[in-house]
């Protein structure tokens, strides 16, 4: 298998978001890919049915992949997720030694859809400021195709 590109992968956690949504949860979604291209996890977002506040798709992404794959493996990973990861999620993958994060939607962006919905109080700093309080690098790509994964949002914060 050839590794994948970041418009496909991004794609990839677009189509989780979607199902996520069809599941009647927020519409965030993000998949696991490994150097050569496998997907290795996805996750969508867990908010429903016990309204988890912090089931976001990132976080239960990174703790699976922790869980799931040694340290090597996951720091040539890419988490491909279609809105950038929030401080929390940020943390959790900085924690999972994740390696590389692509996102669609960013933290900003999202902040004017949702506005001040109080299902989603959005943290509006920036992934790489987390990433680089840390002492790990984490490669950061995005926002990208971000109309795309705003689309996700319609009708969902009204």
């Amino acid at each position: 298998m050839t590794k994948i590109d970041d418009e496909t992968g991004l794609r990839l956690a677009f189509a989780v978001a979607a199902k996520a949504r069809s599941h009647g949860n927020h519409p965030f979604g993000c998949v696991l890919v490994d150097a050569q291209g496998h997907v290795l996890l996805e996750a969508e977002n867990g908010y429903m049915p016990d309204r988890d506040m912090t089931g976001h798709a990132e976080r239960l992404l990174a703790t699976a992949a922790s869980k799931q794959y040694r340290p090597a493996q996951r720091l040539e990973c890419t988490m491909y997720t279609s809105a950038e990861p929030c401080a929390m999620c940020a943390g959790a993958v900085y924690w999972a030694g994740i390696g590389r994060v692509v996102y669609g939607l960013s933290e900003a962006r999202l902040k004017t859809i949702t506005g001040s919905h109080e299902e989603n109080p959005t943290l509006d700093l920036p992934c790489r400021t987390v990433f680089s309080a840390g002492q790990r690098k984490v490669e950061v790509v995005g926002p990208l195709l971000e109309d795309e994964a705003a689309a996700q949002h319609a009708g969902v914060w009204d």
